[in-house]
């Protein structure tokens, strides 16, 4: 099956053929550690999940590398200035940059596991890797590219004449807009910090030693720390290679930090950095960008205070295509819950059918055509909604049917199928009953018989307490979960 992939590198959709034809090499942009990260961050990992699950269930060996920033992330990305953000997170806390950083990791690490997001192989946190930027600034330095200045050293971009390509920018009108506060010392508006400097007479939790070869000639001692750009090449390079397959991000990632990336490793490497780009749109919340100042910032566990799963959250964002723009309300994430709840009804049914039983072939083929056509889904460029509609026709069939028309086994590999590459955890989140409920609704189907209404009813009430519902049709009872 053929993979199709937006590139932004080419701004086209392009057949994905990996350097090696059996693995692929890819590097996720992850999370600044200095907050709990809310929905519109989560969403764009689930959208990644769903690359790797894809690429998975496409017969790759996927080699992935995600970052934890916990150090160089400025407040101002385009001009590197203002706080870092590290530093921010521990003046709010009265806590140590490096307290913030090992809480806020902690909590991203649950939220992977509590999504079911396949855990990448390497996650590389930016402070364990230091040598290997500086390295990288080193390189750069050799081959001519930078330059110091009083707050920094800083890749000068007018020596890399693709700069503006890959974000289509105009620079001549950036550098005529510039801000009046620019930073006069810097050659080009657009020239970032591949390494900042400590300011003078200020002691940061997080500063390294500025090696003394990369500082200009009789400069004294001077402490540092890594530019946020810097960090991800390093950590790429250093462990997938000079040139990776995939490359992955937001989209607010293109102009500068993406743009940057490839700026500093294609300078040091002289290869191209990655050969494909793809970009998550944005998650607004009630039509409105996501911020502080509106409160709108909900985080997992505000989801689960109002009675909703990160799988529910999961459902909703698989809901829309990454490349669009998404709209979180709670009214649309109710919907996600109750589809969510109606496919695990649905997988309920493989306890209460039979292959011994004669299926109706209609269902039979909808139930395995179903698998196919999740995977042309998904191969089209990561279309979820495609995919989920799939699935919402394949159970549609199936509602109303008798439990005998139902061919056991081809729900389970569609169950399988749907878990694998969409990761909704249906089968291990609807277990079957026990011995003793299945008593209660053998005896509540005896009083049906007998017409003895009243014991029926109460029946099916101590059933509700054990958390199941009763549906009677002319083939006999069905069980589900209550919501």
């Amino acid at each position: 099956m053929t993979l199709k992939l937006h590139n932004t590198l080419t701004r086209q959709t392009d057949v994905f053929a990996p350097i090696d034809e059996k693995k692929v090499n890819l590097y996720t942009c992850g999370p600044t550690v200095y907050d709990f990260l809310h929905v519109g961050n989560w969403s764009a990992y689930i959208y990644w999940d769903m690359l790797v699950r894809t690429l998975i269930a496409d017969g790759y060996n996927v080699e992935r590398v995600m970052n934890i920033t916990d150090v160089g992330h400025l407040v101002n990305d385009e001009e590197d200035t203002g706080e870092d953000k590290m530093q921010k997170g521990a003046r709010r806390e009265g806590k140590t940059a490096w307290e913030i950083a090992e809480y806020y990791a902690e909590d991203f690490l649950m939220g992977i596991e509590k999504l079911g997001l396949i855990m990448p192989g390497h996650i590389t946190k930016a402070t364990d890797f230091i040598p290997q930027q500086l390295d990288l600034v080193r390189i750069l330095k050799e081959k001519g590219y930078t330059y110091q200045i009083d707050d920094g050293i800083y890749f000068d971009i007018s020596k890399f004449p693709t700069y503006a390509d890959f974000a289509g920018l105009d620079l001549e009108a950036q550098k005529a807009g510039a801000r009046v506060e620019f930073n006069v010392e810097k050659r080009n508006p657009s020239d970032f910090a591949l390494w900042k400097f400590t300011p003078a007479g200020e002691v940061r939790d997080m500063e390294w030693e500025t090696p003394t070869d990369l500082l200009d000639t009789g400069d004294e001692k001077k402490m540092g720390f890594p530019g946020w750009h810097l960090e991800c090449s390093a950590m790429a390079m250093s462990i997938l290679g000079p040139t990776i397959d995939i490359h992955t991000g937001g989209i607010d990632h293109i102009p500068v930090h993406h743009t940057n990336e490839i700026a500093q490793s294609e300078a040091a490497s002289g290869k191209i950095f990655s050969h494909y780009w793809l970009h998550n749109n944005h998650l607004k919340v009630n039509g409105t960008k996501i911020s502080k100042s509106l409160g709108n910032g909900y985080t997992l566990q505000d989801l689960v205070e109002k009675g909703f799963s990160p799988l529910d959250y999961r459902m909703f964002v698989l809901q829309g295509q990454y490349s669009n723009e998404g709209n979180f309300t709670f009214e649309n994430l109710t919907a996600a819950k109750n589809r969510l709840n109606h496919w695990r009804n649905i997988a309920a049914l493989r306890f209460q059918t039979y292959d011994t039983l004669t299926p109706d072939a209609d269902n039979t083929i909808t139930l395995v055509a179903a698998s196919g056509a999740i995977m042309e889904a998904l191969n089209n460029d990561l279309n979820t909604p495609e995919a989920l509609r799939v699935v919402d026709e394949a159970f549609s069939r199936l509602d109303g049917k008798p439990i005998s028309a139902i061919h056991q086994h081809g729900l389970k590999q569609l169950l399988e199928t749907i878990d694998s590459v969409l990761g909704l955890q249906l089968q291990a989140s609807t277990p079957d009953i026990d011995d003793d409920t299945k008593q209660l609704i053998i005896e509540r189907e005896r009083a049906r018989d007998t017409k003895d209404w009243a014991k029926s009813d109460k029946l099916r009430d101590t059933l509700k307490e054990k958390g199941i519902t009763v549906l009677d049709t002319q083939d006999g009872t069905i069980w589900e979960y209550a919501n």
